[in-house]
């Protein structure tokens, strides 16, 4: 054919043609196709929990649900890349993001068959898949997708393409990249891979559900083994390699995802999840925690352990809290016994406001030290003690329903006595000051009113957290430095203030909560509130046994445990001290193990005294006197000196009138060691609780007998003398009944002591 004929120039003008056409599709087209933009940025990593030494606790999942650690080039095993270049493309280096040779090969197969045999795509043109948006699968998405890949290999290299590949690629159990999947299959980092194991993993993205190795183990090992025997075509590995791993078992060890401190990801404050800054291709998104892995895992394991030998009992669920008193850090939470109790055990105990039961009684006493001078010498009065509260006429009882008379503070305290702490804060002018004091403290859940709970407030009528009442214990360790409780730390100091109350009245409740003597009446030494170490801790119970806790500190540590039922179900008489204090002893040991226990000096300003603990005044040191107890107080508040006067011949000690009615009563044990005063020096004066003046009674007739009698209550049980010109009225114990019938009428009651009078009006109608 000569070269100037006419069909020499037709063919040469479609060579051309064809050439130019080539070249345009090859090197110009490609840029006319954008790269996706999620490539243009490196894929996010799954979040990872970390406790205070960076020891991972948690891997959270990606907005998607799956979890991701994606990896550089250089931390990827040389196997692994092997692998997959022989299951997915094994010419890869070789093309330019569109294998030739296998388009060819996949297009001759589907006109010889009709249907597709063979895919051609390469790792490249799989990259641009996954990475762009869900599109129909058609010749025209499959064109875009290879010019796309063409795109990208003109401006990445192959290690590039590679790297990002194998951290976006799907394992299936919703783990994405190479490093997750080690991690959830074989517990392992891709460094330990073996051959085999590479080769399982680098055959699952072709159908990661059909070929998942925990469902069908079959097909994964066929799919190794055919990737493994591909391998051994290529010629990258020996023979005997090949060998050993295709008699390698699969031995998965699926990860069981039963991670410490499940509860955490609910708690993770949003602004933890950005990304973080950092030079590395890869950057981890860490997200730090206060917490103590070692101490977390513990603390879980003694609260199921404790938690199980008291079923019988019917108590089933637990909390625990742990701060670390110098930087208000929280070093263990514990939500619940079983994270996977359907009964509530993905509910966070911590958090939920329970009945706290005696626990807040330190606050009281604190305030009573502060405000009205009060020492762990001073006698309170444990008798019978009736209140007008704005739900009507109050009578607490104690624990065990008994009255001891008069006790020292200290007694009152360590023993947990109801009636003292009442009277304390009834002296102090009722429930505002402590309910100011705990809120100021943190407890948020108290409200507004501090007349809803009464009295009742310091024996633990209103609801708190476990979390923030602990967190007001560690005020009462740092010695009145509150410190708002950290779990994720910052780099701002979180803000604090000083409580404006003594060190002096901080350690004296300290020292109370520490004393295994003082509580020994109630608490009998040898049990769970003893530890090794000296410790402040405080027990509380709800009246119906719904709830009971242990709460205490040493100046290092402050441990709160709340025991009961997240569905509010009693328990069958389990105490605080039965229930929730091995738990706390044990978490307190533990927290101590590594950190050895220490106790504040006393301040300065304390004095060492022996005192007679009937009446709380100073004797000589006498280990005869069974009376005798020795007690801190302030050197500015001594008690006065014992006197012959305070006692009877016999030596017993003289009680004022106020005691009368108990002393009288079945309630009094101690008439061997104490006696009425017939001439009290101070008398308490007289007050009327109930009825008060001018209140108004309706007679109703149909209800049965009894109801138009009238019990008056004063707070000197059987010592006033009652009298009125209208009524009548008839003696009893400890006060006299009066019968009441319509009209207004005036009611005097008469301190035989001193001669004062108190009068009251009474308006009684009939219905």
């Amino acid at each position: 054919m000569k070269l100037r004929s006419p069909k020499f120039r037709r063919i040469a003008r479609y060579l051309i043609a064809a050439t130019l056409l080539a070249v345009t599709v090859w090197f110009i087209a490609p840029f006319f196709v954008e790269i996706p933009k999620e490539l243009l940025e490196n894929p996010d990593a799954s979040p990872v929990i970390v406790d205070r030494h960076g020891t991972p606790i948690s891997h959270l999942t990606l907005p998607n649900s799956t979890r991701s650690t994606p990896v550089s080039a250089d931390r990827l095993p040389a196997d692994l890349i092997a692998c997959t270049l022989a299951a997915e493309d094994k010419r890869f280096y070789d093309h330019g993001g569109v294998d030739l040779i296998a388009t060819g090969r996949a297009t001759r197969d589907l006109f010889s068959n009709h249907r597709v045999v063979s895919g051609a795509s390469t790792i490249t043109q799989q990259l641009i898949k996954i990475s762009s948006p869900p599109a129909k699968r058609n010749a025209l998405t499959k064109i875009r997708e290879s010019l796309a890949a063409r795109h990208l290999e003109m401006q990445w290299n192959k290690e590039r393409i590679l790297t990002a590949y194998l951290n976006r690629l799907d394992y299936g159990n919703l783990r994405t990249g190479t490093t997750e999947a080690a991690r959830f299959y074989f517990q392992k980092p891709l460094d330990d891979l073996s051959l085999a194991e590479c080769a399982l993993l680098a055959g699952l993205p072709q159908a990661p559900s059909r070929l998942n190795p925990l469902r069908h183990p079959e097909r994964a090992l066929a799919r190794r083994n055919l990737v493994l025997q591909r391998l051994s075509s290529t010629g990258q590995a020996d023979a005997s390699r090949i060998a050993t791993a295709l008699a390698e078992p699969v031995n998965l060890r699926p990860l069981i995802e039963s991670q410490p401190a499940p509860w955490l990801a609910a708690l993770t404050p949003p602004s933890s999840l950005d990304t973080p800054e950092d030079d590395a291709p890869y950057p981890a998104r860490e997200i730090r925690t206060t917490l103590d892995l070692a101490i977390q895992r513990d603390s879980e394991s003694i609260v199921r352990e404790e938690t199980s030998k008291l079923k019988s009992a019917n108590l089933r669920h637990a909390a625990v809290v742990a701060i670390h008193n110098p930087t208000g850090e929280i070093i263990a939470l514990v939500s619940s016994a079983d994270w996977n109790d359907p009964r509530g055990g993905q509910f966070n105990g911590t958090l939920s406001p329970r009945s706290p039961g005696s626990t807040l009684k330190p606050f009281t006493y604190l305030l009573a030290m502060e405000r009205r001078q009060r020492t762990p010498a001073s006698i309170l009065a444990d008798i019978p003690s009736p209140f007008r509260t704005p739900q009507g006429l109050a009578l607490p009882e104690n624990y065990d329903r008994a009255y001891r008379g008069p006790v020292t503070l200290r007694t009152a305290l360590a023993c947990s006595l109801n009636v003292p702490a009442m009277r304390e804060l009834n002296a102090l002018g009722g429930p505002t000051p402590l309910h100011e004091l705990l809120t100021t403290l943190g407890l948020t859940t108290l409200g507004t009113d501090s007349n809803a709970y009464g009295l009742g407030l310091t024996i633990g009528n209103a609801p708190v957290s476990l979390l923030e009442l602990t967190n007001a214990y560690a005020t009462l360790a740092r010695n009145g430095r509150h410190i708002p409780p950290v779990l994720f730390p910052s780099t701002t100091s979180p803000p604090s203030f000083q409580l404006p109350f003594s060190e002096t009245s901080f350690f004296l409740i300290a020292d109370i909560l520490s004393d295994a003597a003082a509580r020994a009446p109630s608490f009998p030494p040898g049990g769970h509130l003893d530890l090794p170490f000296r410790c402040a801790v405080k027990t509380g119970t709800s009246s119906d046994f719904r709830d009971n806790w242990c709460i205490g500190y040493t100046p290092e540590f402050t441990v709160g445990v709340w025991a009961g039922n997240f569905e509010n179900q009693p328990m069958k008489g389990i105490s605080g001290v039965t229930g929730a204090a091995p738990i706390f002893h044990r978490v307190m040991v533990r927290l101590h193990r590594d950190h050895p226990p220490a106790w504040p000096q006393p301040p300065e300003n304390l004095t060492s005294i022996t005192i007679d603990a009937r009446n709380g005044k100073m004797i000589s040191a006498d280990p005869k006197n069974p009376h005798a107890r020795k007690d801190l107080v302030p050197s500015t508040e001594l008690p006065p000196v014992a006197i012959p006067k305070d006692y009877d011949p016999s030596g017993k000690a003289l009680l004022d009138p106020t005691y009368a009615a108990w002393f009288g009563g079945r309630q009094n044990l101690r008439r061997n060691e104490l006696e009425l005063n017939p001439s009290p020096a101070q008398l308490e004066p007289l007050k009327i609780i109930t009825p008060a003046d001018n209140a108004i009674f309706l007679l109703d007739p149909e209800v049965p007998s009894g109801t138009n009698q009238l019990r008056p209550v004063t707070n000197l049980p059987g010592t006033a003398l009652w009298s009125s010109p209208t009524l009548q009225i008839r003696q009893a114990t400890p006060e006299p009944v009066i019968q009441l019938t319509p009209g207004t009428h005036t009611l005097t009651a008469t301190d035989p002591r001193t001669g004062t009078t108190k009068i009251i009006t009474l308006h009684v109608k009939n219905l």
